[in-house]
């Protein structure tokens, strides 16, 4: 095991074997040390974000060395059941490339299991590795634009399945109706490191599919368009922003969040909320909103020329918001 310095809040841990790996990320979400925002596992290495003002680097190091892999139990694994059509546009392709036939690719993908490594690319796609490398084949050597979701392919000693239409260079052997990402679950991920998985031939055995639980519904919040801010140009990238969504980097999510966070507390505390809560993020400009009531805004980040404008048209205030 060795670790290494990637920046000021990132250290990797390279592991020796897949296995090895799995139960260190275990270990170290079971340990639940409070400094650590987020672990990202790949095949032999962890990706650990921690928060550099409540613990240096070396402090960090030293606290995962002293975690026995061994004496604590790995997440319960899953088996899970993925139902596949067989059809793939290049599944003739990769029984040529391997000297096999078709059927014999389709027998090979089937009677292994798979274990996910880990996931990334996209959230929810996972790479799965099989006890046997049997069907190891490169990737194509020109990518696709546009791959449909739920197809199943294979790159390397890797297996997996697209969650979302996406340009991509697998080799593509198969689709399944299964959705990898399902944001209406409460576990949107089908498929998390550890899981054991098994590819099902539909045309040989059509098998019934246990998905995770859907999450209750929510009533739709209702608005009243007389009130609040109307938004006349959106300008270019005004996005809706808050702290992120740490911790869901194992499921290929990344935090995402605001990019200036001191400014989204700023902002804020000055109108009375706490401090992580949802802002408008403006990052080219032209953003053009209208009151439609009395209201409290605040402006904070970088330097910005504002303007005020009566309900006449006139230019009521004309400032130069700086942060010096």
């Amino acid at each position: 095991m060795r670790f290494l310095p990637v920046n000021l809040s990132h250290i990797l841990v390279e592991l020796t074997s897949l296995k090895e790996t799995l139960a260190f990320y275990e270990a170290i979400k079971q340990a639940n040390i409070a400094e650590i925002e987020d672990i990202v596992p790949a095949a032999k290495t962890l990706l650990i974000q921690y928060v550099p003002w409540l613990i240096t680097a070396k402090e960090l190091v030293a606290i995962l060395r002293n975690i026995e892999i061994k004496a604590i139990a790995m997440r319960q694994s899953h088996l899970l059941t993925i139902p596949v059509h067989y059809q793939g546009e290049d599944l003739h392709e990769v029984a040529e490339l391997l000297g096999i036939t078709a059927t014999e690719v389709i027998r090979r993908h089937t009677e292994q299991t798979y274990q996910v490594a880990f996931t990334g690319f996209a959230p929810g796609f996972a790479y799965l590795i099989a006890d046997k490398t049997e069907l190891y084949v490169p990737r194509r050597k020109t990518p696709r634009t546009r791959i449909p979701a739920g197809s199943v392919g294979l790159a390397g000693e890797f297996s997996g399945v697209y969650p979302q239409q996406s340009p991509g260079g697998w080799q593509l052997i198969g689709t399944t109706e299964i959705k990898m990402w399902d944001l209406s679950r409460e576990q949107p991920a089908f498929l998390l490191p550890g899981d054991t998985v098994q590819f099902v031939d539909v045309q040989k055995a059509p098998v019934t599919v246990s998905l995770p639980e859907k999450k209750q519904s929510i009533n739709a919040l209702s608005f009243n368009k007389d009130k609040g801010l109307y938004v006349i140009s959106a300008g270019l990238q005004t996005l809706f922003q808050d702290e992120g969504r740490l911790g869901a980097a194992s499921m290929g999510v990344s935090a995402s969040g605001a990019l200036d966070k001191c400014a989204l507390h700023a902002a804020n505390r000055l109108v009375g909320n706490p401090p992580s809560l949802a802002a408008l993020e403006i990052t080219q400009g032209g953003l053009i909103l209208k009151a439609q009531q009395d209201c409290v805004i605040a402006l904070s980040g970088a330097d910005c020329t504002i303007s005020l404008k009566q309900t006449t048209g006139d230019i009521a205030f004309f400032f130069y918001l700086s942060n010096y």
